[in-house]
């Protein structure tokens, strides 16, 4: 769990394992205006959806998906629910209008880091501000499905919003469902495809990925291939430094993962480290002697390595 969501333990059940059904009971008990926080993956978010009309048939729930960046939540849901009978909302995307306005450095991200922060997304100003009209106009529990680092915004950026939490669960994670994510983040994407991504999906891929690698039920064979793409993410976005450490992380786990050694020659090529990328790619050839790539790009790194003296 994320260091700081242990703050708030007090809204967290003793066991992962019972946080489904406390969550649960404590929807049946709550009449009227409730916020509930729920930790869980996408794949998990899915699950809740299908499984929580089921375990409450007497309450009428309905999903609000948002699929893109908004600023005014109130707006929203009050068109939602217009004319309809609705005791639970679940809302699942609003991570997107985070990601929008997050300003602070890729590396800062990759450690972290929430302090010192150079501005507040809109929509979690907007909930600041409308707090009181969110429980005048709405006598009904919001459900909020979203990932740690996306409560983690709440706690250090809505704090007005989420002190009025009616509890923050963690969904039980299982080995299944902690492949199931690895394997969806693993997608082969090359550097051209990551160049292409938005600001926002950068950074929900890069936190998707630090998140996953500290699940509890991720498995060490799992984390080279994890801190590999993390690292190409990372060279897409001209953070090659980070991404040499990431590689770094990933051959301790995994010494002879000859591609961790070649995307480690790319990134400190980017740096002009002509040598110790020349080393790295020669380290991947001792692994994988028909790797026709490192050949290529250690040949033309010698080449500008003899230019670079003269």
């Amino acid at each position: 769990m994320n260091s700081n969501l242990r703050e708030w333990d007090d809204d967290l059940p003793p066991e992962p394992e019972e946080a489904y059904q406390d969550l649960v009971r404590a929807l049946k008990r709550k009449s009227g205006f409730g916020l509930f926080f729920v930790q869980c993956t996408p794949l998990e978010a899915d699950n809740l959806i299908v499984k929580l009309p089921q375990e409450i048939p007497h309450k009428k729930i309905a999903v609000l998906r948002l699929v893109e960046a908004i600023d005014n939540l109130y707006e929203r849901v009050a068109q939602f629910i217009k004319d309809k009978q609705i005791d639970i909302l679940l809302i699942k995307g609003l991570q997107y209008s985070l990601y929008k306005y997050e300003q602070r450095t890729f590396g800062e991200i990759t450690e972290g880091q929430f302090s010192n922060l150079t501005s507040v997304p809109h929509i979690l100003n907007h909930l600041n501000q409308q707090r009181e009209r969110f429980r005048d106009d709405f006598p009904i529990s919001f459900v909020f499905l979203l990932r740690s680092f996306s409560i983690n915004y709440f706690i250090h950026r809505a704090p007005d919003f989420f002190d009025w939490r009616s509890g923050v669960f963690e969904l039980p994670t299982t080995r299944e469902v902690v492949d199931e994510e690895s394997s969806r983040l693993l997608d082969k994407a090359g550097y051209e495809e990551y160049l292409k991504l938005s600001h926002e999906k950068k950074i929900e891929k890069l936190l998707e990925i630090k998140d996953m690698l500290t699940e509890k039920f991720q498995t060490a064979s799992r984390k080279p291939s994890l801190l590999c793409e993390l690292g190409k993410l990372l060279i897409s976005l001209n953070e090659n430094e980070i991404a040499i450490a990431s590689y770094d992380e990933a051959l301790k786990i995994k010494p002879d993962y000859y591609q961790a050694w070649y995307n480690r020659g790319i990134a400190l090529g980017n740096l002009g480290r002509y040598e110790a990328a020349i080393a790295s790619y020669e380290e991947a050839l001792k692994i994988k002697p028909d790797f026709h790539e490192a050949w290529n790009n250690r040949g033309n790194l010698l080449v500008s390595l003899v230019q670079s003296r003269y």
